[in-house]
């Protein structure tokens, strides 16, 4: 067990290091410090002094890769400063003067709060409905649910944010259109964003796991749990569903830790101040450390995700031990 784990961390090592550099070329060297400080500060009327004042005061005045005018020319160069101590989880300072770790430990919280309820909420629905479609296939019930599924599939998510926000929060007026607070009074803020995520989910969701039981359903051991008198429901719940957990774990281990930086849409629609918002605030300012550090994370989390992914399979399947 522990070997598997050990092998599965080393091969993730070299693809962050990779992404880590090729961050490091996209913002560095296709698009040069130069061209960041002249976007910052304007295209026009732009001197060259104000562009290396502004490299200056952000540490882009550094050479790339070595500096041989320093004592320590590895570690006084931009991708010492900007890209190897992202490893240690040090942002620096943002180009508008913040510091991001900080920002990010702050934010994440709201991020995580619409995050969660979303994927355990859907999670459970999503896979009841798939259930109750594989417990009453063949009949109007299936067929209805399915054209159900294609016809939520087919609406875009902003129609279900415009409208979720329209119906509750403008006619009824059940909950605020947006908004964020703190402690127990951010319930009424995310009860509408988490409403909204349920159900935009629910079409690709229950087709999804529809079919994975689906194939279940045909194999051998279901059809010698049906001849010893076990009903579809005992069949479904004690032999399907369990069976279905690797593909399923696939989906859910993955997600979780991108649950961390928070939905770019939902969040800037319902003025939530998660990581989603303050990474299109980031873009919107060209605030290129900042965007930086959330692409970097991204990065890190999602290959955390797979390893994840990976050990879950183990308590599964125990024979991927051996893969």
């Amino acid at each position: 067990m522990l070997n598997y784990i050990i092998r599965r961390f080393l091969y993730a090592l070299p693809l962050l290091m990779g992404v880590n550099i090729l961050t490091f070329v996209l913002f560095f060297i296709v698009n040069s410090p130069d061209d960041m400080a002249r976007m910052q500060l304007g295209q026009k009327h732009v001197t060259q002094q104000a562009v290396e004042n502004w490299k200056q005061q952000r540490g882009y005045d550094l050479p790339l890769l070595w500096n041989s005018k320093s004592d320590n020319p590895l570690t006084t160069t931009i991708f010492y400063q900007k890209s190897i101590r992202l490893f240690v989880f040090d942002f620096g300072i943002s180009d508008s003067g913040r510091t991001i770790g900080s920002d990010i430990k702050q934010r994440m919280w709201p991020s995580l709060a619409i995050a969660l309820p979303s994927l355990a909420v859907g999670l459970l629905v999503n896979i009841s409905v798939a259930l109750l479609m594989v417990l009453f296939r063949n009949s109007y019930i299936e067929l209805s649910s399915i054209i159900l599924c294609v016809v939520l599939m087919s609406i875009s998510s902003l129609f279900y944010i415009i409208g979720g926000q329209f119906l509750v929060g403008k006619l009824l007026r059940l909950v605020p259109i947006s908004g964020y607070d703190t402690g127990f009074n951010a319930f009424k803020f995310l009860i509408l964003p988490v409403l909204i995520a349920v159900v935009a989910g629910i079409g690709s969701g229950a087709r999804w796991y529809r079919t994975l039981f689906l194939e279940e359903v045909e194999k051998d051991y279901v059809r010698t749990a049906r001849a010893k008198g076990l009903t579809e429901t005992q069949v479904l719940f004690k032999h399907v569903l369990p069976n279905a957990l690797i593909p399923i774990l696939t989906g859910v281990v993955v997600v979780l830790p991108l649950l961390f930086m928070g939905s770019l849409i939902t969040e800037s629609f319902f003025s939530i101040p998660g990581l989603g918002s303050y990474t299109i605030d980031a873009i919107n300012r060209q605030d290129f450390a900042i965007v930086r550090a959330m692409v970097f994370l991204g990065s890190v989390l999602y290959i955390l995700g797979l390893l994840m992914t990976d050990i879950s399979y183990t308590f599964v399947d125990p024979r991927v031990r051996l893969s």
